[in-house]
């Protein structure tokens, strides 16, 4: 049976998060860069972006979002990354991120409990 599209919407949002805040820790701690390799998650993230962004394609405003988050945190990742994660402002900003990708999974992931217990 083919999973619904609204569960598969609410997946795919979960993994992109997940993958992202995965990202976001591996800038604030070495013990995460080496238990994920690098390759591996670019590889889990991209290819969920793309499935994320595809399915927001319904709404535009939505993909834009979307497309900037990404954008905004991987800077920030690559910026943190480049200078050893030394400078205090930039891990503020990762910390933020952080929490705000924390807050949309559970969020997320509540009601994709939700969801699948409705079906």
């Amino acid at each position: 049976m083919a999973t619904p599209a609204h569960i598969e919407m609410t997946e795919t949002f979960v993994r992109l998060y997940v993958f992202l805040s995965q990202y976001l820790d591996r800038c604030r701690d070495e013990a995460s860069r080496k238990s994920f390799p690098e390759a591996e998650l670019q590889a889990h993230l991209s290819a969920t972006k793309a499935k994320m962004l595809d399915i927001m394609a319904i709404n535009r405003v939505v993909k834009e979002k979307v497309s900037q988050e990404c954008a905004r945190i991987l800077a920030l990742g690559e910026i943190c990354l480049k200078q050893g994660g030394a400078n205090t402002s930039v891990l503020e900003d990762v910390k933020r991120e952080r929490a705000i990708l924390q807050n949309k999974t559970i969020a997320l992931s509540d009601l994709l409990a939700v969801f699948r217990a409705a079906e």
